[in-house]
């Protein structure tokens, strides 16, 4: 795993600031420990930081074709290389390295444009074609690994592996974009393709941006997505046995390394299923990390045991305390953008472990999304079957007034709060949706904000960003919907990004075999009733594991990776959360009503209501504008730059 950075003067040649590039490899070193490599030349400069993993002698990088024409900067594997080469190499393209980087440089020279098409991995490049006077831009299908971009006024086009390499140049554009702050007070991230600076960008999922020198800026293109398109299966018992077949397929193309590997065992069905697999492959134990929470309420370790003892792992456990809560500034400071996920503090301290054992870790991420494992999904189906009863013009002022008559009862089991119940029944599927999965509902957001700030919004609303890509889903299917919306939401912009930035905090690579896309394409194409039956989610996925998982792994209630934040709140952060929401540093940002910031600290630090997760919000935007904004200057029109001598 790597991180890549660089300059592409877009109109001209004129000489890049190395100073500029030099630091923003520089601030990605924990990216790419192993060493640095940089290439420049008038009106190009390219940089690499490296974790060495495949081709550890002689895989460095920017990496070159034969005639030094065309040079790659890459971040990710692509697992398929080794069956790309005689290929290549059939149409007369000498390899030097053993590297998989080496393959994309030949591979543009085959194929163009669509030589993404031909690779399987998780992957973010950047390519500099000298006799086409091109630069190529590319992410992975899934968004596992990340890019950034932005286009200068001056015509400088940067690109980086994290916003932070691109807050070294002084005329990005560093105001904060209004529009992401709604983003992410619904979401708890901010979605693609912006980014909480205005002047910045992320590129896409599945897309690529080629700009060429002297011609004009055009859009992303997308080169990939995912087509829920059900299929008749022959049976289910054939169904599993191919399941099985791909998993271990997937998990085999992973395991390929140079470096020490292993395996994160939380204790889920998707990590146990990975490390199951991996020990069906491998003629040696595999190493498993785990940490054990001192809360029984949160702790999954008992189940990682018991995969660890079945498969006889060489299995490693850490003991995280309950009250682990001193990671808030190191977050701000990794993410770059505000981020919400209180699941980043378990993540970042299993990162921690694993590193001290290995350098490369198989995880479980993306099951639950193309297998249907996520609870809200039930949820969100029972509630369709209501829908689908009466029309819209009929539920929306019938359940809409009972909605807004009926206490909140967050203190409630869930089938209890009839509040949330009765206002997803007042929208359409892709509202209640959005409704279901916001950190700060609609109204709850409106009375956040400063009536300046509402007024800067000018009416825009996060669930914009749900119909869009709704719109683009070419399903029917309810559930498929959902599973859309996550796999271009939630997937890339909470989990991916979450799992990133802790494994890189470490010098850690994680691959993901569960969102192999072709694994992705054949799971699209089960039926839904594969997926989630009844109240089972991961039917499918469950029933071809029973052979391989202990069915108390299987079949238990699905816990998350989650802390305790409600008695943080009250307890050992009660003064931190007073200081920080209702300091002058929220307050001086102009975007929220004091008297609501005041409301929900009293509220929830009484015992009325459990506001944990919009206060978490709020505690790590606080976090996010002193560790970021003041600390770096961003949040800010350009500076002016003297030009390049």
């Amino acid at each position: 795993m790597c991180g890549i950075a660089g300059i592409f003067d877009t109109r001209a040649k004129r000489d890049v600031a190395r100073d500029i590039v030099e630091r923003m490899a520089t601030v990605q070193t924990h990216r790419g420990p192993d060493e640095a490599g940089f290439h420049f030349e008038p009106g190009v400069g390219l940089a690499h930081r490296r974790l060495s993993i495949i081709d550890v002698s002689t895989g460095q990088q920017p990496l070159w074709n034969e005639d030094q024409s065309v040079a790659v900067v890459f971040n990710g594997e692509i697992y398929n290389f080794q069956s790309l080469v005689p290929e290549l190499q059939a149409l007369g393209h000498v390899f030097h390295t053993h590297s998989d980087t080496e393959v994309i440089v030949h591979a543009w020279e085959a194929w163009g444009e669509d030589c993404v098409r031909r690779f399987r991995g998780m992957f973010a490049f950047a390519l500099w074609d000298r006799n086409r006077g091109t630069l190529f831009l590319a992410r992975d299908r899934l968004g596992v690994k990340p890019l950034y971009y932005a286009v200068l006024d001056d015509g400088m086009l940067l690109f980086g592996s994290e916003l932070k390499a691109l807050l070294q140049h002084p005329t990005l554009d560093r105001r904060i974009d209004p529009q992401c702050v709604e983003d992410y007070f619904a979401l708890g991230y901010v979605p693609e393709p912006r980014t909480i600076f205005a002047g910045a960008k992320k590129l896409p999922p599945g897309h690529v941006l080629c700009v060429r020198r002297g011609e004009p800026i055009g859009e992303t293109r997308e080169y990939w997505d995912v087509h829920f398109a059900e299929e008749a299966v022959q049976s289910e018992e054939v169904a599993c046995a191919e399941l099985i077949e791909r998993l271990h397929e997937s998990v085999r193309l992973r395991m390929i390394s140079e470096v020490p590997l292993g395996a994160f065992l939380s204790g889920g069905v998707d990590s146990s299923a990975v490390v199951a697999a991996m020990a069906h492959l491998s003629p040696d134990p595999v190493t498993t990390c785990s940490i054990a929470f001192d809360d029984p309420h949160y702790n999954e370790s008992e189940f990682a045991a018991m995969v660890a003892q079945r498969y006889r792992t060489r299995h490693h456990v850490e003991m995280v305390a309950s009250d682990d809560f001193d990671l808030i500034d190191t977050l701000a400071t990794l993410y770059d953008e505000p981020y919400a996920d209180s699941s980043a503090i378990p993540t970042y301290r299993v990162c921690q472990l694993a590193r001290k054992r290995v350098t490369v870790a198989l995880s479980g991420d993306g099951g639950d999304e193309s297998f249907g494992g996520y609870r809200r999904y039930r949820m969100h189906m029972t509630e369709e079957r209501m829908r689908a009863a009466l029309p819209l013009g009929v539920r929306k002022p019938v359940f809409g007034a009972l909605g807004r008559m009926y206490p909140k009862a967050d203190w409630a089991p869930r089938a209890f709060r009839a509040k949330t119940t009765f206002e997803a029944l007042a929208r359409t599927s892709v509202e209640a949706y959005f409704h279901t999965i916001s950190v700060l509902r609609d109204r709850e957001r409106h009375a956040l904000y400063s009536g300046g700030f509402r007024a800067q919004l000018s009416g825009y609303s996060a669930q914009e960003i749900f119909r869009t890509h709704a719109r683009r889903a070419q399903t029917e299917d309810p559930l498929s919907l959902i599973q859309y919306l996550d796999m271009k939401t939630y997937l890339v912009g909470d989990i991916n990004t979450k799992v990133d930035r802790a494994s890189m905090a470490h010098s850690l690579e994680v691959r993901e075999p569960l969102m192999d896309h072709e694994l992705v394409e054949w799971i699209a194409r089960l039926p839904s009733s594969l997926k989630l039956r009844a109240a089972e989610g991961k039917y499918l996925f469950k029933r071809a594991l029973e052979p391989y998982l202990p069915n108390d792994v299987l079949y238990r209630p699905k816990m998350g990776f989650a802390v305790p934040l409600a008695r943080w709140f009250r307890g050992p952060l009660k003064q931190r959360v007073r200081e920080a929401v209702l300091g002058d540093r929220l307050a001086d940002s102009g975007f929220f009503n004091p008297g609501e910031l005041r409301r929900m600290v009293d509220q929830h630090q009484s015992g009325i209501k459990d506001h944990s997760a919009p206060l978490w919000s709020l505690l790590m935007f606080e976090a996010f504008l002193r560790k970021v904004v003041d600390e770096t200057g961003a949040g800010v029109a350009p500076e002016p730059i003297r030009a390049a001598s």
